[in-house]
């Protein structure tokens, strides 16, 4: 977290008791000491780091998201020169200007040398598969790199959650948001109309790796009008790809290899929400065999990031 940034997290991070949002801080502030400790316990050669969400999704002034966006990448551009054997970026990216969002992420990517970019959800509402943001696909797909589709609360809870706080946000609302806003991207065609394209999402998919079969199943039955080039489940694990943030769960994992191929799946921790001792302790445990290990811990990371 850049400092500066902190009044955007303010909402979720005051539900966590204040000791933790203590260490929190700390942590989230911190480049030189900790989190390199944790990184070398746990043996993790390399992170791509991002800004603490909602960030400039949560901006309504435009200019001064693009603003703010700009500061951000500069400042962690510098933090990574320090330890490029150890850090690596993803770009935030001001999305209330789709064509501004296609500059930074060109910038960022070919000067700073940024591996994608992480976007916390919709902006103010504003989701991404309306024709006004081909532009930036179009840009994002020429670059190559990946865009990671991160939580964030929705614009307005859904009936059923909303008088039930605890499950608005990171246990169950967060996800519901999330796997909403890949799925708009597919049936809203922007994968068909930008086949290269690359979105990662955490938390095992958000749940989408397990409903593949069922959305085929049912896009069959109702499509709506709407039309597209291949099945369904056939752009998870394609288009859409994954990480093991947050899901510590063999069966889990296990799952999501069965459901979209051990290409599709990358290990990742969540820190410093998540504990890395975990994390590692679950995927070195995790019953799959030497060579799709190394493509989750490992491989499949370098060939999408380029690293």
């Amino acid at each position: 977290m850049m400092p500066g940034f902190e009044a955007y997290s303010k909402r979720f991070l005051s539900h966590i008791e204040p000791s933790a949002q203590r260490e929190l801080a700390q942590r989230l502030a911190d480049f030189d000491a900790l989190r390199l400790e944790e990184m070398d316990r746990a043996g993790i050669e390399l992170v791509v780091l991002s800004q603490s969400g909602p960030a400039v999704q949560a901006e309504p002034d435009v200019e001064k998201a693009i603003g703010l966006a700009k500061d951000n990448n500069d400042f962690l551009a510098e933090r990574i020169a320090r330890r490029p054997d150890r850090y690596a970026g993803f770009a935030m990216l001001p999305m209330q200007d789709p064509q501004a969002a296609a500059r930074e992420l060109q910038r960022c990517v070919k000067e700073l040398g940024f591996k994608g970019s992480l976007v916390n959800g919709h902006t103010l509402g504003r989701y991404y598969d309306g024709r006004e943001y081909d532009d930036f696909w179009a840009c994002m797909q020429e670059l190559d790199v990946p865009m990671y589709l991160h939580p964030i609360d929705a614009w307005r809870p859904l009936h059923a959650l909303s008088d039930f706080p605890v499950l608005q946000g990171a246990s169950w609302g967060w996800t519901v948001e999330t796997a909403s806003h890949a799925l708009r991207l597919l049936f809203g065609g922007v994968f068909d109309r930008f086949p290269r394209l690359k979105i990662i999402l955490g938390h095992m998919g958000e749940g989408l790796p397990f409903q593949r079969w069922r959305f085929d199943s049912r896009f069959a039955a109702y499509p709506f009008g709407v039309t597209l080039q291949r099945k369904p489940s056939e752009y998870i694990g394609t288009n859409i790809v994954i990480t093991t943030s947050g899901v510590c769960s063999h069966p889990a994992l296990l799952g999501a290899v069965g459901e979209m191929g051990v290409e599709a799946v990358m290990f990742s921790v969540d820190y410093p929400y998540e504990s890395t001792e975990l994390a590692a302790q679950f995927i070195d445990s995790a019953p799959l065999e030497p060579a799709q290990l190394e493509a989750i811990c490992r491989g499949n990371a370098a060939r999408l990031l380029k690293l």
